[in-house]
């Protein structure tokens, strides 16, 4: 009986060829997608699954409150650890580490140098009773004593050639940290955030001044998020109860003159996900983001489905008289349902098939959401042919089952007669057909006009004047290790021609990095506080930006003192001054002394548009001059690949053994807003394939339509009517379903639209020209699709189709 039903579906696929295609060719593109999609969500899913007793695992992370917002950090004061170690109850396990980013680590043994490897710890023994590793030489004791370090087996092999030959060799760490290879664990092969190649005894930072300074070992106030402490919990033991007790220690040791600081406990399982806090600056997972692409999935998927019962309901009177006689020699309605389902699963199987081809091309669509470390095989994942067998399934009932219900309830006595609706009036009016078609362009449409949307606004954004000049500007860092040399390259930067202007300075006035301190100023109103932007700068730096002071003076270059600062417009008009000029010599109290106001400057961003402009300082270079900014001469005759290879060897003439890294000013501020990039290109990928897939659909709707109404177009153009007038005839009907999808899809998109620009503090304004291009370059798509066919129906000869039955 299956073999018939099969046998039967094969045959009617290759009587139907573009009816088939068109259905195979939506079916697997929804399919396709929604496979890429479920690989990256059960990726996502799936981060530090793998490890024992997780719901019991938590990272301790601080928030700081100042008078007008909480900074949330992902780490801890390092003296905090071992408080909370000795003295909280109910944590079963303590593990501190710090990550370490050093510019270079030496092989003596080989003299081979590499620089700015990634993800190093210091660590102790606990880590690895937090994190299962095979160990294949050693053991996690001998991390107790210091200068010793552990390797993963690739680290090993980078370094040494093999796991054998790295233990007993040394490595160091900035040319004087020597540490010795004492162990070497297996990489891990799990989806874990917890991918660390190098550990470095813990006790090794206490043993070196340089290192106990940089990681405020002994500093109660200062939190650094290079320093995580995670803990495991005792069984039944609750978090507020810990939080507590950590809350309690933090006040006993922190003097209250400092900003309130209060720990709480992120679980595990939000590591990957949650917002506020980092995950070791690696790949971070969006919640919004993947239900936006399992949204993706489920509309693209609905679109094929769509597609395939308007075709096959649309082809039901063709097959009425195969029903018909079925069913007059004893063929049941669930017979007849079970034949149309098994068609449908035919077809779905040569859709998912298909979509396997497809997979590769829309996993480098999608690049910019999927970790570099998902591959597609069907081998190394079993779970996705489970997850394809219930997809095929799904598409097959979904798409089937109201086909086969309405070709299965034909009447055998009408089919005989040629009455089961067979080119009536009621069959062209179809609107079920109708309303499946609106609802494909009415998502296209949505798709369309967001994704118009999220683009005018990225646009808006890189393309608004922040207050400062932000175009051929190029910024390089500084070595720490050699400041007196700082002013001796700023003079060969500025003899270079190509080189309009260089300073030394703190961070450009954009920048990802914030650096705040609360700040106090009394007058006879009484004391105002606040947490204040602080940046570093002398008066060569405001030249460069082109930043507009609005009352005062830049202070002289020569005398920049730690006592004189300028504030911005936003501060004065905090501070009370709705006159830039009353704030001129005001003095504040920055906690460590008092500085004076020389001067105010114009309001700027110096953050995304996400943020609004809130308080902000300059104060002298002195404490942070660890960057060199240099405007480039722009015009016809500069080139600046010259120029910026010039600034290259005067940078290693003074920097020989410093690697030479710049960024664009502007790329930096482009940066911002890689999300909004990245969402919309998913929103622009989108669209495409849901347009794609609403007019392969209409488009298998005009053949089938122009097929029905040949003879009335032959007809019509026997009695005289000319080609444009049949086009505009038959393309009208199939307009009128576009514009209604416009109509709905409009608000829809609108509020959509809306809501993700609230996030925004600077946007532009939803213009109705938007609304309009999209509108009609989706009529045109809708029209160019209709084209294919109406026009060649059109001029089709009479003859041909009058004379045929």
């Amino acid at each position: 009986m299956f073999r018939n039903y099969f046998t039967v579906a094969f045959r009617n696929l290759k009587r139907n060829k573009v009816f088939s295609l068109i259905n195979i060719m939506g079916l697997s593109l929804g399919i396709s997608a929604t496979l890429v999609i479920y690989l990256i969500v059960h990726h996502e899913f799936g981060f530090d699954k793998f490890q024992k007793d997780r719901d019991r695992i938590y990272r301790v992370v601080s928030e700081m409150h100042f008078p007008d917002q909480t900074l949330k950090l992902s780490g801890v004061s390092v003296p905090l650890i071992p408080a909370v170690a000795n003295q909280v109850t109910g944590i079963e396990l303590a593990v501190p580490f710090i990550q370490y980013s050093p510019s270079t680590i030496t092989i003596p043994s080989t003299n081979e140098v590499y620089k700015n490897q990634p993800r190093l710890l210091f660590a102790d023994e606990h880590y690895f009773n937090l994190i299962p590793y095979k160990w294949l030489r050693g053991n996690p004791s001998l991390l107790r004593e210091p200068f010793n370090v552990v390797l993963t087996e690739s680290r090993a092999k980078l370094y040494f050639g093999s796991a054998v030959n790295a233990i007993g060799k040394i490595i160091a760490y900035n040319g004087d940290v020597k540490t010795t290879v004492i162990g070497v664990v297996k990489d891990l092969n799990e989806i874990t955030d917890f991918r660390f190649g190098e550990f470095i005894s813990y006790n090794t930072i206490p043993a070196r001044k340089d290192l106990r300074g940089n990681f405020s070992w002994d500093t109660w106030p200062s939190i650094n998020s290079a320093s995580q402490f995670f803990v495991k919990l005792a069984p039944g033991v609750s978090t507020t109860s810990i939080e507590k007790q950590i809350t309690a220690i933090r006040k006993k040791n922190t003097k209250p003159e400092f900003a309130p600081i209060d720990h709480y406990l992120q679980p595990l399982t939000g590591l990957h996900f949650d917002p506020e806090y980092d995950n070791f600056n690696q790949h971070k997972g969006s919640k919004p983001t993947l239900f936006g692409l399992l949204l993706v999935a489920g509309f693209l998927l609905l679109l094929g489905c769509i597609n395939f019962i308007n075709l096959t309901t649309a082809q039901a009177a063709q097959r009425a008289r195969e029903i018909g006689i079925r069913k007059t020699v004893g063929g049941s309605r669930r017979q007849l349902m079970i034949q149309f389902l098994s068609e449908t699963f035919f077809l779905s199987v040569l859709a998912c098939l298909l979509s396997l081809i497809l997979i590769p091309w829309l996993l480098n669509l999608f690049a910019d959401f999927i970790p570099p470390d998902i591959q597609f095989s069907l081998m190394a994942d079993p779970h996705m042919l489970l997850f394809m067998g219930i997809l095929i399934i799904a598409v097959t009932i979904a798409s089937g089952f109201y086909p086969s219900m309405i070709l299965s309830g034909y009447k055998p006595v009408l089919v005989m007669k040629n009455q089961a609706y067979a080119n009536t009036s009621k069959t062209r009016k179809a609107w079920l057909r109708k309303s499946l078609t609106v609802s494909q362009f009415v998502i296209a449409q949505f798709f369309v006009i967001v994704t118009m949307i999220v683009s005018h606004q990225i646009k808006y954004s890189l393309s608004k004047d922040m207050g400062f000049r932000k175009d051929a500007i190029i910024t390089m860092d500084r070595p720490f290790n050699n400041p007196e040399k700082g002013e001796t390259l700023l003079n060969k930067l500025r003899q270079i021609p190509g080189v309009e202007e260089a300073v030394l300075a703190g961070s450009p006035p954009a920048s990802m990095g914030t650096s705040f301190g609360t700040i106090k100023y009394t007058s006879y109103k009484g004391e105002r506080e606040t947490s204040v932007e602080v940046k570093n700068a002398d008066s060569a730096y405001f030249s460069l930006y082109k930043m507009k002071l609005l009352a005062g003076r830049y202070p002289l270059k020569d005398s920049m003192k730690a006592s004189e600062v300028l504030i911005n417009n936003n501060y004065a008009n905090f501070l009370g001054f709705t006159n830039p000029a009353d704030a001129i010599g005001i003095v504040l109290d920055r906690g460590q002394g008092k500085v004076t106001v020389t001067g105010v400057l114009a309001d700027f961003n110096f953050r995304s548009f996400h943020w609004s402009i809130l308080p902000l300082i300059y104060t002298n270079i002195e404490a942070n001059n660890g960057k060199y900014h240099v405007a480039l001469q722009t015009g016809g005759k500069s080139d600046w690949s010259k120029t910026i290879d010039k600034i290259q060897s005067a940078y290693k003439q003074i920097y020989p053994d410093a690697t030479f890294e710049y960024n664009f000013l502007d790329q930096t501020i482009a940066s911002f807003y890689e999300t909004e990039k990245n969402t919309s290109r998913l929103l622009g990928w989108s669209m495409g394939l849901c347009i794609f897939i609403s007019c392969l659909g209409l488009l298998g709707l005009v053949v089938y339509t122009t097929n029905q109404r040949a003879k009335e177009i032959g007809v019509r153009k026997v009695l005289g009517a000319s080609v444009a007038s049949i086009v505009s005839l038959l393309s009208k009907d199939f307009l009128q379903l576009v514009l209604l999808a416009f109509i709905i899809a409009t608000p829809l998109a609108w509020w959509a639209g809306y809501k993700w620009l609230e996030d925004f503090q600077f946007r532009d304004r939803i213009s109705v020209t938007l609304f309009l291009l999209s509108g009609g370059g989706m009529m045109a798509i809708a029209l160019l699709t209709l084209s294919i066919r109406i026009i060649r129906a059109a001029m089709m000869n009479p003859v041909k189709s009058l004379k045929t039955e």
